[in-house]
């Protein structure tokens, strides 16, 4: 009895360690029995899965012809319904441009925007119409939410046209012209 009083620190230890070891065997005992009365001890997910497994099929059924076939309708010439949509129906994968000025001043800025409802999450790049061709100017926008915005500025004098491209599927909008002057 006498050691044990000398010995504070190590008895203060060892009283440390054993109450954890009880707890941690207590705590684990309670965290198994939680897992089988709540069902998560594996044994209902493995049951679960093999008569999953064993009553699962994979059934397709055999082609067969049917007695109507559609075929497409000739003519000699298509019609303007035919090759371009109604002006009140716009296909989804036009582009569509706007200019909110339509003069400015040398260098002022030109708000351009529009809508791609078939381009979300592209880039789109602007050109201007010059020497005969179309060039691409240093902007380009992405399409977020079917919308597209940016600006432009330019000193070039006269009527300016400016259009945008949708580089990877080829595709243009419609032509804006501003006066620039």
């Amino acid at each position: 009895m006498a050691d044990r009083k000398d010995r504070p620190v190590l008895n203060g230890l060892i009283a440390l360690v054993a109450v954890a070891a009880v707890i941690g065997v207590i705590g684990g005992l309670a965290a198994l029995v939680g897992s089988k009365v709540l069902g998560l001890d594996g044994e209902a997910a493995a049951s679960a899965q093999d008569s999953a497994t064993s009553d699962a099929s994979l059934y397709l059924p055999e082609p067969t012809i049917t007695s109507e076939a559609v075929e497409p309708e000739e003519s000699a010439s298509p019609t303007a319904d035919a090759v371009s949509p109604p002006a009140s129906e716009k296909p989804d994968t036009e582009i569509t441009l706007e200019s909110a000025q339509s003069s400015v001043a040398p260098m002022q800025q030109i708000d351009l925007t529009g809508t791609y409802p078939a381009g979300e999450g592209a880039i789109l790049q602007v050109q201007r119409f010059e020497g005969g061709s179309w060039q691409d100017f240093p902007v380009t926008m992405s399409v977020s939410d079917q919308d597209f915005a940016t600006y432009v500025q330019t000193s070039q004098p006269g009527e300016n046209k400016f259009r945008v491209i949708d580089t990877d599927k080829d595709l243009f909008s419609n032509e804006v012209v501003v006066t620039v002057g």
